[in-house]
């Protein structure tokens, strides 16, 4: 246990039509579960959108059994190796939508036909700082408060689906090319779709989001950290000429460190310095700090059930010869 290379964490997507979604979510998770997998994954009528992970054998396994799968052709995976599993159980959950657009259905968008032209990590980086280029990141507010590109146009928007209601911010730039991003492709994929809908017409996407461009480039100019979905909570995507970009609430020091409110009531993602979460114990204020169900903070700031039982067999694995 601790090697990089004994777990992976597998990101992904894929816009696809399931008709029977619901029957087939049920298989998955007994899939998943048989496989010894642990993550989170959506599937809906239009597709899927997971993050798994497991030894190496176990995601090998897990790419394969999609990947040959007619409905799943040409699914690509953003591949981490990980120091051990990045979640403590396995979800499979159906929803209408893989991505919660909310749009009605004379405005709703199919990314399958509509969706902004990919461009590779390269090209990406080739175009980004243009005069004529506006780069658009379509994360909501924490994400980009704790790491985007830089001189990214971001919106202040607490969840993606509130990505419409700021769509006139972005007529001052209809004449431009505009190339959206997000964390590994699939809202931009919705994103650029209802853009184009809404008559920008030089729309474009970076091909696999953050992670991607991490992969093939070494993320130069990406400032800050990458917010994922899972237990790691952020990590690095930039090699080539890294920086933080992001201060602790409470005291304005730099820090990239995002928690979860101990109090289970409040649940607050934040932004807080190593000294800060220690001294309010993991929580956002000090009246979170005196909520009776205040959870034990040990320092990770993340709270999943099923987590102590996953610690536990990681530190006996840990003392395995």
């Amino acid at each position: 246990m601790g090697s990089m290379a004994d777990y992976q964490t597998l990101i992904y997507y894929k816009y696809t039509k399931l008709p029977n979604a619901e029957e087939f979510a049920q298989e998955h998770l007994q899939f998943c579960k048989e496989l010894g997998l642990v993550g989170r994954v959506l599937i809906g009528y239009e597709g899927i959108n997971g993050t798994v992970s497991g030894t190496k054998e176990q995601c090998r396994q897990y790419m394969d059994h999609l990947k040959h799968q007619p409905a799943f052709e040409g699914i690509t995976f953003k591949v981490d190796d990980v120091a051990k599993f990045s979640f403590a159980k396995m979800h499979v959950r159906f929803r209408d939508e893989i991505v919660a657009f909310d749009l009605n259905e004379e405005e709703d968008v199919d990314p399958n036909v509509e969706s902004g032209q990919h461009l590779e990590p390269g090209k990406f980086r080739e175009l980004k700082d243009r005069d004529d280029v506006v780069v658009l990141d379509v994360r909501n507010k924490l994400e980009t408060d704790v790491g985007k590109f830089k001189n990214a146009k971001t919106l202040n928007i607490d969840q993606f689906r509130d990505f419409p209601q700021h769509i006139d911010e972005l007529e001052p730039y209809k004449d431009k090319k505009i190339i959206a991003y997000c964390t590994g492709g699939i809202r931009c994929e919705k994103a650029t779709a209802y853009l184009k809908r809404k008559g920008f017409n030089d729309v474009y996407q970076l091909n696999g989001g953050i992670i991607n461009y991490y992969k093939k480039t070494g993320g130069e100019d990406f400032e800050g950290q990458c917010y994922v979905f899972d237990r790691r909570i952020t990590v690095n995507v930039n090699d080539v000429n890294p920086n933080v970009i992001s201060t602790c609430e409470v005291c304005g020091t730099e820090t990239t460190k995002l928690i979860n409110c101990a109090n289970p009531e409040c649940n607050k993602h934040f932004i807080i310095c190593e000294n800060c979460a220690n001294e309010r114990e993991g929580c956002c204020s000090k009246e979170c700090q005196q909520h009776p169900r205040k959870r034990y903070y040990d320092g990770s700031g993340f709270y999943m059930k099923g987590l102590e039982t996953l610690r536990q067999k990681e530190q006996e694995a840990e003392s395995w010869p």
